[in-house]
């Protein structure tokens, strides 16, 4: 399993020695991630095939090796939202060529519950006493949640899964990826195969805790430790075979370092503590991370560095601790539903329902549609090549002001129709017209509540080649 470190106390008093190295090589605008390339290791979630996407980085992968522990050994077996760590060297252009690719799952086993708001896109899955959040980002693969949901709750499919996510500082989860597998399959796709992860708590001569889930060590191997390592607040991964609710382990590993001393790193994901001032250090994903005045913030301040908010990170890692040089958020602050109209540079701006769209390499694009063997393999290129004129996409992503207002997305889906929505921030008003994220649309409503600045919902159609606001209102 990859592992999200989840440092201890002992780590925060370290800050200072960081920092003094940092002020005798002349800060963090030194480092090899601002020069024209880097060389070290970038963790974060699939976006895209051909050969693989990464926090924005085409990654070549012909000649990379891969290592893990749960049955991933070619591209072939990797699906979007998975999370890698990809270790190798990449440029300011976008490209990069992986040596290694890492790649472990965070939870597996049989679900046991689970919740789905399908208006808010938001649920949880419990698997093995654990708690999982998911939502419209996370990728499914094998079954929907509304379909994970359904069979659970009429006991007649018995879903096991792999989950790729990040550990949250309560001790849930956030998944980026879940896919069900084949419970009949041996090992690491077989029915009792259950792995988890996370801090040790009751310890007892041949039992702990997981989150609640009891387990059993009393036969099980130990990997980077022994049994006398075990306390109160350790991170482990163990593996084994539910039993009457608990776990039987077979093999218990104890969390390591998840970067190499001194390497560049490019790290994405769900910060799991917020910004402490008196520190300069935050959580994300579980592994501490340390301002300086040199850091630089793109699109994002300090301020907004709270738990939960999902952020980019490139730095320099040093004693345990990644010293940011860049952030960048990966928080979306509009959404967008609509067809779309027209397609330029090969499918990377869209026009969706009056609406500019432009698309990065960080871009997810699911299709609801798509058969889940079909999509695993399908390219970049061809993700891009598919978005065809009159597609309804949902999309999710931060607006812009550049080329007269617009939206950079994060995340699209595309779905089989829908209503023309969207949700974003009034950047012009008149009596009879607001503008959003560039489109300005018609309306004969009153809007003498509404101001710039405003964030609103709005449904709308199309009339006549003109934009006509159906209902609009306060976006809480």
């Amino acid at each position: 399993m990859m592992r999200n470190t989840l440092y201890s106390a002992i780590k925060m008093t370290i800050a200072g020695a960081v920092l003094g190295s940092l002020a005798a090589c002349g800060g963090g605008s030194d480092s090899g991630t601002t020069t024209a390339g880097s060389n070290g290791s970038s963790m974060g979630p699939v976006s895209g095939f051909g050969s693989v996407y990464v926090n924005g980085t085409h990654f070549q992968i012909n000649n990379a090796q891969y290592r893990g522990d749960d049955g991933i050994e070619r591209e072939t077996q990797l699906e979007k939202g998975m999370i890698l760590k990809v270790t190798g060297t990449w440029g300011r252009d976008g490209e990069g060529e992986a040596q290694y690719i890492y790649y472990d799952d965070t939870l597996r086993g049989p679900v046991d519950s689970v919740t789905w708001d399908d208006l808010t896109k938001t649920g949880v899955i419990v698997l093995a006493k654990q708690n999982i959040a998911i939502n419209n980002r996370t990728v499914f693969k094998g079954a929907t949640p509304v379909e994970l949901k359904a069979g659970v709750e009429s006991t007649t499919d018995d879903y096991h899964v792999r989950i790729s996510g990040y550990r949250l500082a309560n001790g849930e989860f956030q998944a980026s990826y879940v896919g069900v597998m084949d419970a009949s399959a041996p090992w690491p796709y077989g029915r009792y195969e259950v792995e988890v992860e996370g801090a040790v708590s009751n310890l007892g001569v041949d039992t702990f805790e997981i989150n609640g889930l009891v387990v059993n060590y009393q036969s099980a191997t130990f990997d980077g430790g022994t049994a006398e390592d075990l306390a109160d607040g350790v991170i482990v991964e163990v593996e084994g075979k539910l039993e009457n609710g608990n776990l039987t382990a077979f093999d218990i590993e104890f969390e390591d370092d998840m970067f190499e001393e001194d390497e560049d790193v490019e790290i994405s994901g769900a910060i799991t503590s917020a910004y402490d001032s008196e520190t300069g250090q935050f959580y994300l994903n579980g592994t501490l991370i340390q301002l300086t005045d040199d850091t630089d913030f793109d699109d994002i301040t300090v301020e907004q560095l709270t738990e939960g908010a999902e952020i980019k990170v490139e730095g320099e890692y040093r004693n345990g601790i990644i010293v940011a040089e860049e952030i960048e958020t990966r928080d979306g602050d509009a959404q967008l539903s609509g067809f779309i109209e027209s397609k330029e540079q090969g499918g990377e701006v869209l026009m969706v329902s009056g609406v500019r769209v432009a698309l990065t390499d960080s871009t997810l694009i699911e299709d609801e549609d798509t058969e889940d063997a079909q999509e695993s393999v399908v390219m970049r290129n061809q993700d891009l090549e598919g978005l065809n004129l009159g597609d309804y996409l949902e999309i999710e992503g931060r607006e812009t002001a550049e080329n007269g207002g617009g939206l950079i997305a994060f995340y699209i889906e595309r779905d089989d129709g829908g209503d023309l929505e969207l949700e974003g921030k009034i950047s012009s008003l008149t009596d009879t017209t607001v503008t959003v994220m560039g489109l300005e649309l018609q309306t004969d409503l009153d809007l003498s509540g509404f101001q710039v600045g405003d964030d609103v919902e709005i449904d709308f159609e199309e009339v006549s080649g003109q934009y006509r606001i159906v209902k609009i209102e306060a976006d809480d």
